[in-house]
């Protein structure tokens, strides 16, 4: 009973023809080194006709969409470096900005068809960037970092402590089970949730993938130090003291008369000269010489 619905699911669609039209491509993962040449096909039946467009589109890692091929002929974003023969794509040459998802789509008047391929930029990773602090405290949250935006595909990161490589999970094995680490070896990170003494030790990081070499960045010294309650202590009593000597010091100034009195302190009133008037000098009993004489 299975098999003969199968088949009549099979004479179905051979005579309504649909099954005809058929796009393909002989690699849908295609992996290239930079500045090399790629190839990437797309093949479709004859049932699309003589008047069949074939048309590249490209998807980068970031989801945009651009055209590559366009009405038959390079897009001017990529005259120059590829080239179509029969409904196939060519690189010149390749650069990591290609990688992504390239979709081959054939179409007549009536059907449209399609296959994508998975194009690979093959980069060798650099020295990866660490960012590692050289002294932290116990009990506080610690996050080291490790990251190379040159390396295509994306590289995986691997931590080393004195040397020694740090599995991704510590409880798995005997020498690490009293550590509380978390390694993320996708994004690089490694994180301390509560920093211990034990954790203090020289880090490097690795950056790996298939495409060339691994990359390790210099090791640096991680020092974890336990809260100093005898320096906090110490601080406080100084300040405390130097309070008081300051105190004692504006007592001892006011009493030994060094520091100024709230009487001698108040402005004295200004004085303002108001000349008599020549008219009433002699009616207010005062005597003026108007003329001067001889003897």
């Amino acid at each position: 009973m299975f098999v003969s619905c199968l088949v009549s699911v099979f004479l179905f669609f051979h005579a309504t023809g649909v099954e005809a039209f058929i796009v393909k491509t002989r690699d849908a993962i295609v992996r290239a080194k930079e500045n090399e040449g790629a190839d990437l096909t797309c093949t479709h039946s004859d049932d699309f006709g003589a008047d069949a467009r074939v048309e590249w589109k490209f998807k980068d890692l970031k989801g945009s969409t651009t055209y590559v091929i366009f009405d038959g002929k390079p897009t001017t974003l990529y005259a120059g470096r590829v080239t179509k023969f029969d409904g196939n794509l060519r690189f010149n040459n390749v650069t990591r900005k290609d990688n992504g998802e390239y979709q081959c789509e054939v179409s007549n008047k009536q059907y449209v068809g399609d296959v994508k391929v998975k194009l690979t930029v093959l980069v060798p990773p650099s020295v990866p960037i660490c960012r590692i602090p050289t002294s932290v405290t116990t009990g506080y949250r610690v996050l080291l970092s490790c990251h190379d935006a040159e390396g295509s595909p994306s590289p995986t990161y691997k931590w080393y402590k004195d040397k020694t490589p740090l599995p991704e999970d510590p409880s798995q094995f005997p020498a690490f089970k009293n550590y509380t680490y978390k390694i993320d070896p996708l994004n690089g990170n490694l994180e301390f949730p509560s920093a211990l003494v034990m954790d203090t030790g020289d880090y490097s990081c690795e950056a790996m993938n298939n495409a060339g070499p691994v990359q390790r960045c210099q090791a640096v010294k991680m020092e974890v130090r336990n809260i100093n309650t005898g320096g906090i202590v110490a601080g406080v009593i100084v300040a405390l003291l130097a309070l008081a000597l300051l105190c004692f010091g504006l007592w001892y100034a006011h009493r030994k008369g060094y520091m100024p009195k709230k009487s001698e302190s108040k402005p004295k009133p200004s004085v303002v000269y108001q000349p008599t008037s020549e008219s009433g000098d002699e009616e207010d009993g005062e005597f003026r010489q108007k003329s001067s004489f001889v003897v």
